[in-house]
C-alpha cells in the first residue's frame, strides 16, 4: 500500500531523505499545548534533545508552581514472523539507539503530528494528540499495511521529575504498578499524582522495573548545561494488531475508560485548525499560549521553558487573541493580570506569591494592549469601566514614585533603574550583572509613558494629566533627539546619552500617541531599516557597534553577552511595520507583504508551525532560543491584520 498523495500535499511534510538525516532532524522540534497548561515536545523523529522535551509534561501545583516530565518517551517495537524492530530513538553516550529512524518513511503535521513507518512489509502510522482539557496525551497507532501476523510492544520511559531539572536512578523510586482497565498506574513518588497508561484495547503489561541511565540531550550540552540523566522503564505493554487496525495508547493523570479512546481521539481532531497553510499554523500556534486553570487566563511566553511574563502577555495578546475576533479572552486575560497589580507594577515574572516585579515597562504595555483592545472592537465603554481607576493608580504610583527608583523627572520624563537590576525588555543578567543596564530614561519608556498618558487623558479628560503629556513631549524632543544624526538616544542619564543604534526608538513611530514629527519618524524607520532590519526582525544593536554580537551560542554566559547586543528579535517587526505603514500607506504594503511572505520558510525549521523567539543576527539568522515565542507569533498575525485593513 502506497502512502496516499494527501501526505504529499500537505504543507509541512518531511520525506524519508530528511527525516533519516539526523542533522537535520534533530534541529526540527514540535510543541503542542493543551489549554490547561500541559505540553508534549520532542523532535519530529521523536528523539528528544531538550531536558524540557517529553510526551506528557504537565503542572504538578502540590509541589510547585512549574512543569514536571512525567512520561519522557516511548520506544515502540514491532514483531513479525519472530523479529523485532524497535522504532524508537534515544541518545547515549557515543551513540544512538534504538536507530528506529531509519524505518521513518514520512512525516507531516496535518493537522496533528503523523508519523509513517515502513518495515519491510509492515506500515505502521504514529499519530499523537493532547487532551484539551484533561493533562493526558493520546498516541494513535494504525496498522496500514501487513503480510503476517504483526504484535507490538511499547516501553515507556519515566521521569517524574520538574522540567528544568534531570532525573537520576535513586533508592527511593516505586516500582511497583497497579491494575488498571487495560493498563497501569504509576507514583515513582508519592509528592506526585500518578500516572495512568492505558490502551485502547487488551494487552499484556510486563513488568520489568529497571533504570536506563545516561540518556543524552544534544541541546543542553551545547546550551552549557548538565545534560545526562537516567530514566525509570517499568516494563512494556504488549498486544496484537491486525491490518487497518488503530489502537490507542494514552499517557494521562486520570484514569481513563478504555471503551471511549477512539470516540476521544475523533473528537479532539475534529478541534483542529488544519495547519494547511502559514496563516492557519500561526492561528494554531497562537491558541497554544493562552493557558486556563483554576480561574485564570495566563499567556506563556513561550515554549518549552517560559512560564507568564506580564511584559510579553501585554505585547502579545492583542495578535493572539483579537486578530481573530476573540475579544472574551483578551478580556479574560487583562483580568487575571489585573488581579497581579501591586502597586503601580505588574509582575515582570510569576504570579501571586511567586512573582517578580522587576519590570518598568509591563504597567505602559497595558496600556497600549487596551488601546488595540478598542482599535479592534470600538469598544471604549468596557475599557473605561474595567480599567480606568487601574490605569490612574498607574499613572500616578508612576509620578510619586514606586520601586526600583521609578519616578517622574522634574521635566516630566520616567527615570528608573539601580545596581544589579534590569528594568526594561533588554533584560539579560549574567554573573557580572546587567548586560545593558540602561539605568536612567530609557526611549521606549518615555515613548510608551507618553502615549499612557494621552490615552488616559483621551478616556477621561483629565486636563492635568494633558498638561503632563505637554510637558512629556517638548522634554522627549529635547533630550533624545539629535537633528544632525537623525535618530534618538537609547537612555539618557543625567548628562549622559547613548547613542547606540538599537530598536527600542521604534516605538515612538509606532505607538498610536507619537511625541515626534511625521519627518523625525521617516529618518528613524530609515536608519532602523538600513541597520537593524533583517528577513527574521530587528537587530538589537547595529552591526556597526564594536558591542555588537552576531551568533547568539555557547553557554548562558555567552548567550547572555549576545541576547540584546546583536540577536534578532521577531516581535520587534510588529513596530517597525507599524511605523512605516503610518507614515507610508498603501504605498509600503508591498515591503511589508513581502517581510511578513518572508517567514514562510519558518514554519518547516526549529520549532514546525510556529515562530522562534530570537534568530542570529549574522546571515542566515539562525532560528535561537525557545522553539515558539508568543510576542512573536501575536505580532507576526497583527501585522497581518494591520496589512489587510490597509
Amino acid at each position: 500500500m502506497e502512502i496516499s498523495n494527501f501526505y504529499r500535499m500537505s504543507y509541512i511534510h518531511f520525506d524519508k531523505t530528511q527525516l533519516i538525516n539526523l542533522n537535520y532532524s534533530l534541529d526540527r522540534e514540535i510543541i503542542r499545548t493543551n489549554r490547561g497548561g500541559c505540553y508534549t515536545s520532542t523532535t519530529i523523529i521523536g528523539c528528544n534533545t531538550r531536558k524540557y522535551h517529553g510526551l506528557l509534561v504537565v503542572p504538578q501545583p502540590q509541589i510547585n508552581e512549574q512543569l514536571h516530565v512525567m512520561l519522557s518517551t516511548v520506544h515502540e517495537t514491532v514483531i513479525q514472523r519472530g523479529a523485532s524492530f524497535n522504532l524508537g530513538i534515544s541518545k547515549f553516550p557515543g551513540n544512538y539507539f534504538p536507530r528506529g529512524h531509519k524505518y521513518l518513511e514520512d512525516f507531516t503535521s496535518e493537522p496533528i503530528p503523523k508519523l509513517t513507518y515502513r518495515v519491510g512489509g509492515v506500515l505502521l502510522q504514529k499519530e499523537l494528540i493532547l487532551d484539551t482539557n484533561r493533562d493526558r496525551v493520546m498516541i494513535r497507532y494504525t496498522l496500514l499495511d501487513a503480510h503476517s501476523p504483526t504484535k507490538i510492544q511499547i516501553k515507556p520511559f519515566l521521569a517524574f521529575r520538574g522540567y528544568h531539572d534531570l532525573s537520576k536512578a535513586n533508592d527511593r523510586v516505586n516500582r511497583n504498578f497497579e491494575k488498571v482497565p487495560n493498563g497501569a498506574k504509576f507514583q515513582l513518588y508519592p509528592e506526585y499524582s500518578p500516572l495512568y497508561l492505558q490502551l485502547s484495547k487488551k494487552n499484556k503489561f510486563h513488568s520489568e522495573p529497571d533504570w536506563y541511565y545516561n540518556f543524552e540531550y544534544i541541546m543542553e550540552r551545547e546550551r552549557g548545561y548538565e545534560y545526562q540523566e537516567d530514566l525509570f522503564y517499568p516494563g512494556y505493554f504488549e498486544f496484537d494488531i491486525e491490518k487497518g487496525e488503530s489502537v490507542i495508547f494514552s499517557a494521562g493523570l486520570t484514569e481513563a475508560d478504555p471503551s471511549t479512546r477512539q470516540r476521544a481521539f475523533e473528537k479532539e481532531l475534529a478541534r483542529r485548525v488544519p495547519r494547511n497553510n502559514f496563516e492557519n499554523c500561526l492561528i494554531n500556534s497562537a491558541s497554544q499560549f493562552i493557558q486556563r486553570r483554576d480561574g485564570k487566563t495566563h499567556v506563556v511566553a513561550g515554549y518549552p521553558w517560559f512560564g507568564w511574563w506580564g511584559r510579553d502577555t501585554f505585547i502579545a495578546s492583542p495578535g493572539l487573541t483579537l486578530t481573530q475576533g476573540d475579544k472574551e479572552t483578551f478580556l479574560e486575560i487583562m483580568d487575571t493580570m489585573v488581579a497581579d497589580l501591586h502597586g503601580p507594577l505588574f509582575p515582570n515574572v510569576g504570579s501571586g506569591v511567586m512573582r517578580n516585579m522587576t519590570s518598568m515597562d509591563a504597567p505602559l504595555w497595558f496600556f497600549w494592549s487596551l488601546q488595540q483592545y478598542i482599535i479592534f472592537t470600538g469598544d471604549k465603554k468596557t475599557v473605561k469601566e474595567k480599567y480606568l481607576d487601574k490605569m490612574k493608580g498607574i499613572i500616578d504610583g508612576f509620578r510619586v514614585g514606586t520601586d526600583y527608583n521609578i519616578h517622574m523627572l522634574d521635566n516630566g520624563l520616567m527615570y528608573g533603574g539601580e545596581e544589579g537590576i534590569a528594568l526594561t525588555w533588554m533584560d539579560a543578567v549574567n554573573s557580572d550583572g546587567p548586560v545593558t543596564p540602561r539605568i536612567g530614561c530609557p526611549v521606549e519608556i518615555n515613548a510608551l509613558w507618553y502615549n499612557a498618558l494621552c490615552f488616559y487623558h483621551e478616556l477621561s479628560g483629565d486636563e492635568e494629566i494633558k498638561s503632563i503629556a505637554d510637558l512629556v513631549k517638548k522634554s522627549f524632543n529635547e533630550v533624545f533627539w539629535d537633528e544632525k544624526r537623525g535618530y534618538l538616544a537609547d537612555y539618557v542619564d543625567g548628562n549622559y546619552k547613548d547613542w547606540s543604534v538599537r530598536p527600542n526608538m521604534i516605538f515612538a513611530t509606532s505607538l498610536p500617541y507619537s511625541p515626534l514629527e511625521e519627518s523625525q519618524m521617516d529618518s528613524i524607520l530609515e536608519i532602523v531599516k538600513s541597520k537593524l532590519l533583517t528577513k527574521r526582525g530587528l537587530r538589537s544593536l547595529s552591526p556597526d557597534d564594536p558591542g555588537y554580537k552576531g551568533y547568539y551560542h555557547g553557554n548562558q554566559y555567552t548567550r547572555d553577552l549576545a541576547y540584546h547586543n546583536g540577536t534578532v528579535w521577531a516581535w520587534l517587526l510588529g513596530h517597525f511595520v507599524e511605523g512605516y505603514l503610518r507614515l507610508h500607506g498603501k504605498s509600503g504594503k508591498h515591503f511589508v507583504e513581502k517581510i511578513i511572505q518572508g517567514f514562510d520558510e519558518v514554519m518547516s525549521q526549529y520549532g514546525i508551525g510556529t515562530v522562534a523567539e530570537i534568530y542570529d543576527g549574522d546571515p542566515p539568522h539562525r532560528p535561537k532560543g525557545s522553539i515558539s515565542q508568543a510576542w512573536s507569533v501575536g505580532e507576526l498575525l497583527r501585522m497581518m491584520y494591520l496589512v489587510k485593513k490597509l
